[in-house]
């Protein structure tokens, strides 16, 4: 189908609003930082020394270094660490001794010489003490339970500028150096580092060993790793790289799907990126209880255990799907983000945007049957709902001071980037962006890049204005929405396309355009395989073809024809784009009297369209609610996700209201059609998608008041209680949610037995999140107080306070967070530590709640932690001004009820 486009006149003028995109390529010496680059480290020989009872480490760390011109100053950094002594060598020169001098603000270490020290290599040495921490930086402990009794670990954290509490060192992605590391632990420890184990020798005494590693390749401080402890470790060889798995005893059942998985993931990686896996191993370290999330380390990715051991008879089918996408991102950074590293925090996005569109495109490929880029709807819907708000900040963000860094670990820089990027990809095309990435790592191997890279190399491989384009999305924030009309003509279809700024709260400039890469395509009934994604909904009929055509925006309006005006008009048919689409009603209505037969990806587009906006007062809720009441049997998980959060987002708005009785009898009559289909049992040879929508669709109808559903949650529990191998652990989310919404005395006491008996993280996640769901506020009083017990492991106590929050005891939450603010604050770390009280109130559409939050954040927090407020309180407001809107539309949008 060919387009014949016709662009306004006024596109000369609208171009002159997109502004250059300036960034330069990668330069080491006008790479922003703090450090001098006179000085540079090429290897670090470290040996530690840490004394798990007192919880400190001795150091002793030999830095080769190169000095590039004439200096009188070394300067790296250290922080809350003591030196005991330095010296400077040079060609076997006697040492000379230095005199440290600490900056604790600054977290540097300098030294000061008589005489210009010159150019060359010389060696630095410095011992010195630091301590092991609580919070997951630096060097850290984990204390964990066991059958036997309790048991510590360490491990160790460095992104974004840790590696500076383990060694004195230059602690920027800039400064690649190589790392020879050693240690001595007690002698039933194992110990794990970014590479394998060259010798391990006994000391004196009997107690201790040294474990030696070998060196590792030139890569940035922040990617160095050290665990050890009571681990085992199960392992197999693929293409001469050992790939291991690391676990605490007695969970080497969990390690077998991971460790078939790395090695999927790494053929996989190894084709794609056209170079391959550098080192001689790559291990997944599962910690227990502490770390939250995973980290990247080079041949060395820690992660907490829940986000990757997957055992088949306590896992459910989401948390298999999540340790898959979680250690596909991990492994896509071995490449992108350790083999070429951003080289500054501003380029941040470069690591996390891109692995999180690499381990989706790596997660679909080897699992075509879970359909995961439609579920990474949810990401870019996440990623949507923050950029819409003058509160947003770019993808690409300036970064002055790496202790700021946590503030940009958020939804933008991951769902935005990752969804930019596919739809960059979708423009430029599959195989030549693909060429365009493998010239980006061939060129930048071992060494650092800036963006300014990754677009030369993809306009070189493309022939297209990749850095143009992707300024509009990097470099700005927010995204338009495309007013669609059409009319037929003379036999000629007319399309209209106009873009917009789309905000939530206003738009900081009205006038704005960006270049917008869209397909347009048409709908067909005809008995054809679909070229986007073909299944309809239940009982469609025939099959459905969507042709699209690949068009770039550039102007406010851009006028296409087309030749014949047969098919339904369809706007980004795959769902790639990020922006929104707003129909004329005719076009709209057509959708809608297509509903089943279009593709999932569209039919998950129009969903989500409608309700953004509807949200922003672009349209009204009818026109959502009518796509929800045509839902009917819908099979897909992935369409199912935006109607199940919305729901329960508009349950939450209109608590202590009338309307609240009429929402809820509607969902329940939405929602029972499907379940039904489902039942409660599995059959033979059921997809994971379907075992995942009873689940989900279980817990919805509960929380909607299903008496019968609730019934058999509760019944199922009883058993469960008599013996736990009853309960399938695909159902035992849903079950443990509704035993712990509608608990009594009884049931909410047997909830913390298992609690404190479990011995995985995944358990006590599962039996925390259903103590936190009770609708009793008593009981609700009862659980907050857990939130300060010292042995939860810290990625749940923050859970505590927004899963009570989010049952619907918003202002009790508040005011124990409130109350007792200074312990939580105390228990915290990081980015966790920033969310903790936005995550309390995040429900909530009072906009009181809103300027205390903003009171509390200032008066107990870093200033650091004021933008991820801000953002909430950005949220809290607009949802109390859609509150106001939607009251008066309700009833006619639930069809009377």
């Amino acid at each position: 189908m060919t387009l014949f486009l016709r662009r306004m006149a006024g596109l000369v003028i609208a171009l002159l609003a997109f502004g250059a995109h300036a960034e330069a390529p990668f330069g080491f010496d006008r790479t922003p930082g703090k450090l001098p680059k006179s000085v540079v480290p090429l290897e670090y020989t470290l040996h530690l020394v840490p004394d798990l009872a007192s919880r400190s480490f001795k150091g002793d760390v030999t830095i080769t270094i190169d000095v590039r011109r004439p200096t009188r100053n070394i300067v790296l950094n250290a922080r809350n660490l003591r030196i005991e002594s330095a010296a400077l060598r040079h060609a076997g020169n006697v040492p000379l001794a230095l005199v440290p001098q600490l900056d604790a603000e600054r977290q540097t270490l300098s030294f000061t010489l008589a005489r210009p020290l010159a150019p060359g290599r010389h060696e630095l040495a410095i011992a010195y003490t630091g301590v092991i921490n609580r919070e997951i930086q630096g060097l850290y402990y984990d204390d964990y339970a066991t059958t036997a009794g309790p048991r510590r670990l360490l491990a160790t954290e460095h992104e974004p500028a840790s590696a500076r509490l383990l060694l004195p060192c230059w602690d920027e992605p800039v400064f690649r150096a190589a790392f020879r590391l050693s240690a001595d632990v007690p002698v039933r420890f194992t110990a794990f580092s970014n590479m394998p184990v060259a010798r391990q020798d006994a000391l004196p005494g009997g107690l201790l060993q040294r474990i030696s590693f070998e060196p590792t390749p030139r890569m940035a401080s922040y990617l160095l790793a050290f665990v050890t402890g009571e681990l085992e470790r199960s392992t197999l060889v693929q293409d001469g790289v050992e790939i291991g798995v690391v676990t605490t005893a007695g969970k080497q059942a969990a390690a077998v799907y991971p460790l078939e998985s790395t090695a999927r993931l790494l053929r996989y990686y190894d084709d794609y990126f056209g170079v391959r896996y550098p080192l001689p191993k790559l291990d997944q370290i599962a910690v227990p209880g502490g770390f939250n999330g995973a980290m990247e380390n080079w041949g060395a990715i820690i992660s907490n255990e829940t986000a990757v051991l997957h055992d088949s008879a306590l896992s459910s089918d989401a948390a298999q799907q999540q340790a898959f996408a979680t250690m596909a991102h991990e492994i896509a950074h071995q490449w992108f983000g350790n083999l070429v590293t951003m080289a500054w925090w501003d380029n941040l996005w470069l690591n996390e945007g891109f692995a999180s569109w690499m381990g989706t495109k790596a997660t679909d490929h080897l699992n075509p049957e879970w359909n995961v880029w439609l579920e990474a709807n949810a990401s870019r819907e996440w990623a949507m709902d923050l950029d819409a708000r003058r509160s947003s900040h770019p993808i690409q963000q300036p970064v002055e001071d790496e202790s700021r860094m946590n503030d940009a670990f958020d939804g933008i820089t991951y769902g935005k980037g990752q969804a930019f990027l596919r739809m960059l990809e979708t423009h430029l095309g599959e195989a030549e962006f693909q060429r365009g990435i493998r010239s980006y790592m061939q060129r930048h191997q071992y060494s650092n890049a800036s963006t300014a890279d990754l677009w030369a190399a993809l306009e070189q491989a493309t022939g297209k204005p990749v850095a143009r384009i992707a300024s509009d999305w990097t470099t700005r924030t927010g995204f338009p929405v495309i007013a669609v009309n059409a009319t037929c003509v003379g036999g000629r279809r007319h399309i209209t396309l106009t873009q917009q700024p789309f905000g939530f709260d206003g738009v900081a400039d009205p006038k704005r355009l960006w270049r917008v890469p869209v397909a347009i395509g048409t709908l067909d009934t005809i008995d054809k395989t679909s070229t986007i994604e073909g299944l309809g909904a239940a009982g469609a009929p025939g099959r459905v073809e969507v042709r699209p055509e690949q068009v770039l925006l550039q102007a406010r309006t851009t006028r296409i024809e087309q030749p014949g005006c047969a098919g339904t008009l369809v706007i980004d048919p795959a769902s790639v784009g990020y922006f929104r689409v707003a129909y004329a009603p005719a076009l709209f209505a057509q959708l809608r009297s297509q509903w089943p037969q279009l593709p999932a990806a569209a039919r998950v587009k129009l969903l989500s369209d409608s309700w953004a906006l509807a949200r922003a007062g672009r349209a009204p809720l009818a026109n959502y609610s009518a796509l929800l009441a045509g839902l009917g049997d819908e099979p897909r998980l992935a369409v199912w996700k935006d109607p199940l959060y919305n729901l329960d987002l508009l349950d939450h708005l209109l608590a202590g209201t009338v309307q609240r009785a009429a929402l809820r009898r509607f969902a329940i009559r939405l929602l029972r059609p499907p379940f039904e289909r489902l039942g409660w049992e599995a059959v033979q040879g059921e997809a994971a998608e379907a075992r995942r929508l009873r689940a989900d669709l279980a817990q919805a109808l509960a929380d909607f008041g299903d008496a019968a559903v609730i019934a058999e949650g509760q019944a199922r529990f009883q058993r469960f209680l008599a013996d736990p191998a009853s309960l399938p652990a695909a159902l035992a989310d849903p079950v443990l949610h509704i035993v712990g919404r509608y608990a009594t005395q009884a049931d909410h006491d047997a909830l913390i037995v298992l609690a404190g008996a479990a011995l995985t993280t995944e358990e006590k996640r599962r039996y925390h999140d259903a103590l936190n769901a009770a609708l009793d506020p008593l009981l609700a009083a009862q659980t907050l107080p857990l939130a300060l017990q010292t042995a939860l492991p810290p990625t749940l106590t923050g859970a505590v306070l927004a899963g009570v929050a989010d049952a619907g005891h918003i202002a009790l939450a508040w005011a124990f967070a409130t109350e007792h603010a200074e312990a939580l604050v105390a228990m915290q770390q990081g980015a966790d530590r920033n969310q903790l009280f936005p995550q309390v109130v995040e429900a909530a559409s009072d906009p009181a709640l809103a300027d205390a939050l903003i009171a509390l954040v200032k008066a107990r927090l870093p200033a650091g932690a004021l933008p991820e407020a801000q953002r909430t309180a950005a949220v809290i407001r607009e949802r109390a001004g859609f509150k106001a809107r939607v009251l008066p539309q309700l009833a006619g949008a639930l069809g009377g009820e």
